[in-house]
């Protein structure tokens, strides 16, 4: 009898504590319940666009994408780098074979995925870049083109310190700097220009000048006169080394190379810089004060995280865009707070997917325009489908027409 009755109390404890466990599981799935509360966002959602651009004419073939733009009649502008290419890719014009041939380095395209007008490379009264990098289309629809490239026996051993305007016919208009060796506190040349942006109100560019240099410039839009730079925190630029990027270290007080981008929004007023292989985002002031800043993915090593920005066409610019070309994904931030919202993209290559994502651009309808360097070479657009609430951090992965995600 005495077995029997502790043998029932044992069945009776263990319904218990089995009991009990589903009570506190109960309990543990209602509090994080409760605890996603306002985790719900609203989002721009996308989807790629598979047949955009069509194929290029005349069996050309697309380099290293390192820049796009969007001007004001809503075409798509890119620079590519024709010397990316190797000798199989151009036997067309090596004579070795039928296909295929380089394709002028600046193209544009119409809102159906034409090609325009195309032109390009070295000639009369400009030094072309070694290395073209960043195009963008300023207020009055001149196309303004970066370099990055290093000094060597071919150049004279100058580095890329030259920013070159053109007509979007491609008339050569003006150059603001020349190929020289420079440092981040020179007032007449720059040294490694990523890309720029505009502020119509001032007629001022933001220069990234962040490739050899480690800084951002201001400067007049028609004279090219450097107006007020700054590095990172708004302190003076030092060029000493700041070696290799270690996450676990203290943040640099001065930016590493490349400076990628220096976005400058015109709603805030204020400029958003991508310090790119330290993995982070700084906001300024349009005088270089500086206000805050975040790590994106910062154990990110390599290329860094934080490349190029753009920002959403609604009247309050709420939201931001980031390319992360090591993570092969774009990111969604809140404009204002910096919060990371959501992302799309993975690492592929089929439509939606990424292989170093580079640059960013927003036509007046809100579709995204994308391109890839390395072995990416591609321009790709995203068309936006309206808003969606998503749990905040999500990744929607590949975005496919008609399909929320393929991840």
């Amino acid at each position: 009898m005495k077995n029997r009755r502790n043998v029932a109390i044992g069945v009776a404890l263990l319904a218990l504590i089995g009991t009990l466990g589903l009570v506190q599981h109960w309990l543990e799935k209602t509090v994080d319940a409760q605890s996603n509360k306002g985790t719900i966002v609203m989002v721009p959602r996308y989807e790629v666009d598979p047949t955009f651009p069509k194929p290029l004419p005349n069996h050309w073939y697309q380099g290293m994408t390192i820049g796009v733009s969007v001007d004001a009649q809503d075409h798509v502008w890119i620079i590519h780098r024709p010397d990316s290419l190797s000798p199989s890719e151009l036997a067309g014009d090596l004579k070795t074979g039928m296909c295929c041939s380089k394709a002028p380095p600046v193209i544009e395209f119409d809102q159906q995925g034409n090609v325009l007008r195309h032109w390009g490379g070295p000639g009369p009264g400009y030094d072309w870049p070694n290395s073209n990098h960043g195009l963008m289309i300023d207020f009055k629809g001149n196309v303004w083109l970066g370099g990055n490239g290093g000094g060597n026996a071919n150049n004279g051993g100058k580095t890329d310190g030259q920013i070159l305007k053109f007509t979007q016919d491609g008339k050569f208009i003006t150059a603001f700097g020349r190929k020289a060796d420079t440092d981040s506190n020179d007032l007449t040349h720059f040294n490694g220009v990523a890309t720029m942006s505009f502020d119509p109100s001032t007629n001022e560019a933001y220069v990234a000048d962040g490739y050899f240099n480690r800084r951002v410039a201001v400067i007049d839009v028609d004279s090219g006169k450097i107006k007020r730079y700054w590095g990172a925190y708004g302190n003076k630029p030092d060029d000493t080394d700041t070696g290799r990027y270690v996450p676990e270290a203290p943040l640099s007080q001065q930016f590493r190379n490349p400076v990628h981008c220096a976005a400058f929004s015109s709603v805030a007023k204020m400029v958003y810089v991508c310090d790119r292989v330290s993995d982070r985002i700084q906001v300024f002031t349009a005088d270089g004060k500086f206000v805050k800043e975040k790590s994106i993915m910062p154990k990110t090593l390599g290329t860094g995280s934080t490349w190029e920005i753009a920002f959403s066409r609604d009247p309050q610019q709420k939201y931001m865009f980031l390319t992360d070309g090591a993570n092969m994904k774009v990111w969604i931030l809140d404009r204002e707070s910096l919060e990371v919202l959501s992302s799309f993209g993975s690492g592929g290559r089929q439509p939606g997917q990424f292989y170093a994502v580079h640059s960013i651009a927003m036509d007046s309808h809100n579709n995204i325009y994308t391109t890839e360097t390395f072995d990416g070479r591609r321009l790709q657009r995203f068309i936006y489908k309206g808003m969606q609430a998503v749990q905040k951090g999500t990744d929607q992965g590949t975005v496919w027409p008609s399909s929320r995600s393929t991840k």
